[in-house]
């Protein structure tokens, strides 16, 4: 299922195009993705990538000033998109597994990413990160990316980066992590039913 987001305001203009692929439909995926900062592009690659997304991301933003609104409001629209898509895939996310977890490493590095599609957005990141720059991207604003995301996702996700000594491989790990928890949490199970004891995930 596919969703579509334009966001535009005095800082940021972003087109979002994202298909959520079924296996009959992986060797079809496609990602482009240009926001002006190199090493954002790379993560969210990541993550559409192994999330098995096809997608289309655009944005211009306020590169003159720093990298802070760029990225966030990527991620603020990447998570409405990614929610849109996904009520399109389960409404009302009826048969979704709901729950999500996955270990990913990259070379020396190993992370961990636990998701749950709850409704109710919380975010909790332990990545060490200890350069200043990646790139062009600040490692304060990669936390943030997962928040925002979150944030307009409706997801509680936890990513911690267990173990690595490069933070390259540290974020990439943490990113890779988080798209494969996220396949996992929205595989459906061949139920009907809303996986939650109070009979729903939107209030």
């Amino acid at each position: 299922m596919s969703a579509s987001v334009q966001r535009k305001t005095n800082e940021t203009d972003i087109s979002i195009q994202l298909q959520l692929l079924q296996p009959h439909q992986f060797h079809e995926q496609k990602i482009e993705i240009s926001t002006g900062i190199g090493f954002l592009d790379h993560m969210i690659h990541a993550l559409a990538k192994h999330s098995k997304w096809s997608l289309n991301l655009v944005c211009k933003g306020d590169l003159h000033i720093d990298d802070h609104h760029t990225t966030e409001d990527t991620a603020l629209a990447l998570g409405t998109c990614f929610k849109e898509a996904l009520f399109q895939l389960a409404p009302q996310l009826k048969g979704i597994q709901r729950f999500g977890y996955s270990y990913a490493p990259l070379d020396e590095a190993l992370a961990r990413a636990v998701v749950d599609i709850s409704g109710r957005p919380s975010c909790h990141t332990t990545l060490g990160l200890k350069r200043e720059m990646i790139g062009a991207l600040s490692t304060e604003m990669i936390p943030h990316f997962f928040e925002s995301f979150a944030t307009n996702s409706g997801l509680t996700l936890h990513v911690d980066v267990l173990k690595g000594d490069n933070d390259h491989h540290r974020s990439e790990a943490a990113f890779k992590a988080t798209a494969l928890a996220l396949r996992q949490a929205i595989q459906m199970t061949g139920g009907s039913d809303v996986p939650s004891t109070k009979g729903t995930l939107t209030a």
